[in-house]
């Protein structure tokens, strides 16, 4: 079932209406969907409808509302992954995994350690084409929101966010002691079964965190943790402990 998102603006008691170009586009020309096929509508932030076309035009497609429901797809826990910036484009494979894995938010960020260069408007360029990769891997892996990935940020800027959260773990080649799922486990022993946590995951870029920003992370009250035996790329180890978070928390 092909799945659209819609503005909430756009969307009534019993009929939902497209506008976007785009999406009429790709209804018309790419999925030659005709009056009476049916569609899945999502309003971006509560609801999911089931929809039967009642019109198709250029510029505007008329729906019929068949059914209503809560988003079912979306976890309860809400992570929002700080990824340092990576070369290339491993960003945009971490952006796609991690969408389907069920982040909340992405946000880039510059740290000690990072190669990429912020050159003019080239990062705002790149931050547009990564949020129309998120909205892509959405309607794929059929979840009611599109994850934002965030403009980026300094490291500096992370710690004054980092309160916000009731969790935030930082995984690191260097630990030795504590595992993910240690600190996982723990969370989920006293968490209540009906309210997700927020989870922060900061993952460095390919020369790894430095001393001293681990050490500012764990005195903002971060936990440093090792997401097992070998040493992951940072295009590996965002998907991998949101695998695990997803486990632990939401299975």
């Amino acid at each position: 079932m092909s799945r659209f998102f819609v503005p909430p603006e756009n969307i009534g008691t019993s009929t939902i209406e497209i506008i976007d170009r785009g999406d009429l586009h790709h209804m018309r020309k790419v999925l030659r969907l005709h009056i009476g096929d049916e569609v899945d509508i999502s309003d971006t932030e509560r609801f999911e409808y089931r929809c039967r076309i009642e019109s198709l035009e250029d510029d505007r497609a008329l729906l019929t509302i068949v059914d209503k429901q809560s988003f079912a797809r979306e976890p309860k826990t809400k992570v929002t992954l700080f990824q340092g910036i990576p070369k290339q484009s491993k960003m945009e494979s971490i952006i796609q995994k991690c969408v389907e894995l069920g982040v909340y938010e992405i946000v880039p960020v510059f740290m000690e350690r990072t190669v990429v260069v912020d050159k003019g408007n080239n990062m705002a360029r790149k931050v547009d084409r990564w949020n129309k990769i998120s909205a892509e891997a959405v309607k794929q892996c059929r979840r009611g929101v599109i994850p934002q990935v965030r403009d980026a940020v300094r490291m500096s800027d992370v710690m004054g966010e980092l309160k916000d959260y009731d969790l935030v773990l930082i995984p690191y080649e260097d630990e030795e002691k504590t595992s993910i799922k240690e600190v996982l486990r723990g969370e989920n022993s006293v968490s209540s079964s009906d309210a997700g946590l927020d989870v922060a995951v900061l993952i460095g870029p390919e020369g790894g965190f430095s001393e001293d920003e681990v050490a500012a992370v764990a005195e903002a009250g971060g936990r440093s943790v090792t997401l097992g035996r070998t040493t992951l790329r940072t295009e590996t180890a965002g998907p991998a402990a949101l695998a695990m978070i997803m486990y632990e928390l939401e299975l």
